[in-house]
């Protein structure tokens, strides 16, 4: 039985890590700004788990949890997520994501602590060059969220040289699932059809990105902390092709009787505000030979799932 750190473990991410550790009978110390309802329940009915309440911008605060709990590594989830999200408030965005991570690293090292898994993003690699892209693709991003999670990244190589620390970076795509916590697709889409409510986006139906049912994710980053030597500090964690938003709006029509989603072609805006990078597939050759990572979710069964959960709830 490994003891192992979550940040963010209160975030809808950070949560279904904290559950998969749990289930494969990891101890758990997850650590956020808030102990969530769910991980309160949680530490009732498991002894294996523990909530912290601390702030990755206050250096004592994580200096102090891992002192306490003293883990055998961390998983770093805990950041402000989303191209959206970050592009108005750059300045805090750089204190929790690349502050956050330096005063991470530094309670590790401190603490004794050598090895983290960082979940991070494509949004590092900016506007991709080809269909379909592997690790070693150019990294220059076009947001100041993947601006931050790329100065994250780098932080931790510093650390893993300078002190002998392990830090592996897994970059995932467009995460779904159930309870997405924001308003982006496919869930915008999802709900509008079960409303019966028509959407009609005047642009980004042929806009095609790699899309990454959440239980994908979490197995990439459990894989990754339980491989036990790596020969790469980078993985890609995805499903390895690249639907376009058009072909989720016919999944979400197909599946829900009267369902009127329609998303002409054209560039994809962020909430119609911003243009993104350009996208595709993230090559999962190395995850699959390393890791022995396999995603379990394609598009298909992911969007079936989602509607399920959204009837039920």
């Amino acid at each position: 039985m490994k003891k192992i750190l979550v940040t963010g473990g209160s975030g809808w991410l950070g949560g279904a890590v904290v559950r998969r550790l749990l289930s494969q009978g990891d101890a758990v110390v997850s650590v956020d700004l808030l102990v969530s309802p769910a991980m309160e329940a949680g530490a009732r009915d498991n002894s294996l788990l523990v909530n912290r309440v601390a702030d990755l911008t206050d250096p004592e605060g994580i200096r102090q949890v891992m002192e306490q709990d003293r883990p055998d590594a961390v998983i770093h989830c805990g950041a402000i997520v989303g191209v959206l999200q970050c592009a108005g408030i750059p300045a805090k965005v750089t204190r929790v994501n690349v502050e956050g991570m330096a005063n991470l690293l530094e309670a590790m090292r401190a603490a004794g602590v050598r090895r983290m898994i960082h979940v991070s993003t494509e949004e590092t690699y900016g506007d991709f060059e080809a269909p379909v892209i592997t690790e070693d693709h150019p990294q220059r991003p076009t947001s100041v969220y993947g601006l931050t999670k790329l100065a994250a990244e780098n932080f931790a190589r510093v650390y893993s040289r300078n002190h002998g620390m392990e830090c592996i970076h897994v970059r995932t795509c467009w995460v779904y699932g159930p309870n997405l916590p924001r308003p982006r697709m496919p869930k915008t889409y999802i709900d509008a059809a079960l409303r019966g409510e028509s959407l009609v986006e005047a642009s980004g139906g042929d806009f095609a990105v790699d899309q990454v049912y959440i239980e994908d994710t979490v197995s990439g980053i459990v894989l990754a902390l339980n491989k036990q030597n790596h020969r790469f500090d980078t993985y890609n964690v995805a499903t390895g092709a690249a639907p376009t938003l058009g072909d989720v709006a016919a999944l979400v029509n197909a599946r829900i009787p009267g369902a009127a989603i329609r998303i002409e072609p054209g560039p994809y805006y962020l909430d119609r505000k911003i243009l993104s990078a350009r996208k595709g597939a993230l090559d999962i050759t190395r995850a699959r030979a390393e890791l022995g990572y396999a995603p379990a979710y394609p598009i298909e069964r992911g969007i079936a799932l989602m509607i399920e959960d959204a009837r039920r709830a």
